[in-house]
This record gives structure tokens, C-alpha cells and sequence, in this order.
């Protein structure tokens, strides 16, 4: 896996008037192109009377990378719409900038403004985030040693995915994959090795502050 990547965190909607033009911001995470144009679609019906539906996407996978300008003007608006998410470094992610044409004409530079602008908001209002590699741990323990683990777990902030109190403890758990090593370790300081830590898989998340 990378060392972690910006997205965005949940789907926003934000809107402003320029000239008497409406422009509503749509921005969402996304992971497959498929994805991407359900979103497109699903913002391209809700706004079916529309002028314009603009929109950009940036992709992971396949290093993918979509946009257009339905209808407006070449360069005026699919590009800009891009150029923000590009300058926002994110990726995994579509925006639909929504237009009704409100009678007068902003011409080229003002298109590029209020298109850049319209991304922009809908951008901040679905929230930048990181998300970085985490590992997957499987850990089993006996009851005597459970309470240790726990402040281990509290102490290397890893988080508790699932866990299975029977005949032993079993804990599902993720962390940072940087810090699986230290965490790793403190477990066989503490229980002379005893209790083991097992990488079981990994996948992209973000750490709230």
C-alpha cells in the first residue's frame, strides 16, 4: 500500500448566486468509475432542468481522470472543476457543478471563476480528509493478560474492531501501519512473548483528532 492519499469525507451539497446564475456544488467520495457516474447521474436527475450539470472526477484506480463541460464553453468549466481538485490534491472523488442560467452573460473568466468557486464549496462542505494504510490485527489473549493488552491498545491508540470473549480473548483490531511495530513490541515486552500480534490484512482509513 501508499503512504496515504486526501479524499473527501462525506457527500456535500453548497450553492451561491453570481449574476443572477445559480451554481449548486455537489462533491462526493467516490472509488470506481462506476461509482463516479452513479453520483454524476444521481446530481444530473435531481437538477434534471438544469442548464448546465459540469463535472470532474479523479480516480485511484487505473489513474483515472474525467471531466466535461456539458455544453459550456471549452476550457470554461469541466477543466476548472478539475484544476480544483487537482490544487486540493485529492483523489478518489467526483464534483457536479449544477448551473441555471440566470440571463446574463459572465463570459469566459467569469465561467472559469464561478465553476472553480461552485467545486470549491463543495469540496469544504463534504470535508478534506487523509486517509493512510492501516493494518489489520488479530490478537488472542487469557483473561490474566486482557486488562495489560487493553492499555497497550488505549496507550498506541489501536482501535477495536471486533472481539470474542469465551474460552479466551480475541480481539480484531486496526492501527496506523506505522505504528504496528511499536505496538507489536510493547505486546512482547509485556507478556515475554506470550501473546503474539497478527498482521491479517490492511486498508485505507483516516484517524479523527
Amino acid at each position: 500500500m501508499g503512504k496515504g492519499y486526501f479524499t473527501l469525507k462525506a457527500h456535500a451539497e453548497e450553492r451561491f448566486i453570481e449574476r443572477k446564475s445559480e451554481f449548486i456544488g455537489n462533491a462526493a467520495p467516490v472509488t470506481t468509475e462506476k461509482e463516479a457516474l452513479e453520483f454524476i447521474n444521481k446530481i444530473r436527475s435531481k437538477y434534471s432542468d438544469a442548464t448546465h450539470n459540469v463535472y470532474a472526477y479523479i480516480l485511484r484506480e487505473g489513474n483515472l481522470t474525467r471531466f466535461s463541460d456539458d455544453g459550456e464553453p471549452h476550457g470554461t468549466a469541466g477543466l476548472p472543476v478539475l484544476d480544483v481538485l487537482r490544487k486540493e490534491q485529492l483523489c478518489d472523488c467526483a464534483v457536479v457543478v449544477t448551473r441555471y442560467f440566470g440571463g446574463i452573460l459572465l463570459g469566459a473568466g467569469g465561467l472559469v471563476r464561478a465553476y472553480s468557486a461552485g467545486a470549491k464549496i463543495g469540496i469544504d462542505g463534504a470535508e478534506k480528509i487523509f486517509l493512510k494504510p492501516f493494518d489489520i490485527l488479530e490478537i488472542r489473549t487469557d483473561y490474566g493478560r486482557y486488562n495489560r493488552i487493553a492499555q497497550l491498545m488505549s496507550a498506541h491508540r489501536v482501535y477495536t474492531v471486533d472481539s470474542d470473549f469465551s474460552d479466551s480473548v480475541y480481539i480484531k483490531a486496526k492501527v496506523p501501519a506505522e505504528r504496528t511495530a511499536a505496538f507489536t513490541d510493547s505486546v512482547r515486552e509485556a507478556t515475554n512473548a506470550i501473546v503474539t500480534v497478527n498482521v491479517i490484512g490492511e486498508e485505507y482509513g483516516y484517524e479523527k483528532d
